[in-house]
């Protein structure tokens, strides 16, 4: 049997069906960080940070949701499944004075900033592939079974990763 176009199935240890799907990945990667208005990165390492993250064994499984802008106050869409890799408390800079600190936290709690690389599980360049954006939401499944909220306050990109700040609900879902 022949895979798409006709050509030859893969064979175990690559060929020229996986060199098609690494430069697919690599043009669809570069698709996606020109859609997200990214400086130039280079799409090996960008791939390469994404693949760390979906394979993380620290990384946790989440879905995230996206408010609809036709009714902000309707249900949310179910944009697909990810992974999240927390990495720690978000830290404000150091050289952020009170204004900026406000400007940034407003009235939540600091303590509920955190820090984490979010990957869609979907391929790039697939119809269920998705960047999370600001204004998103993350549920992420904790150690004990709960779900846990976040919303997505702001988020930027590089080579090592879509960096999201989140902001943890307060409210304790089942």
């Amino acid at each position: 049997m022949n895979g798409p176009g006709g050509a030859a199935p893969p064979r175990r240890g690559g060929s020229r069906w996986s060199a098609a799907l690494t430069a697919c990945d690599n043009a669809a990667l570069a698709l996606m960080t020109a859609e997200c208005h990214v400086p130039q990165i280079d799409p090996q390492k960008r791939l390469a940070a994404r693949q760390a993250v979906l394979q993380s064994p620290q990384a946790q499984d989440c879905t995230v949701y996206r408010a609809d802008e036709r009714d902000p106050d309707g249900e949310e869409q179910d944009l697909g499944d990810a992974r999240i890799l927390f990495s720690g408390p978000f830290e404000a800079p150091a050289d952020w004075d009170a204004r900026e600190r406000e400007a940034f936290f407003g009235d939540a709690d600091p303590a509920l900033f955190v820090s984490a690389l979010i990957e869609c599980e979907a391929k790039p360049a697939t119809a269920g592939f998705f960047v999370p954006e600001e204004g998103d939401y993350v549920a992420s499944m904790a150690e004990q079974g709960q779900v846990v909220m976040f919303y997505v306050h702001e988020c930027s990109e590089d080579e090592n990763g879509r960096h999201c700040v989140l902001i943890r609900e307060d409210e304790e879902l089942d």
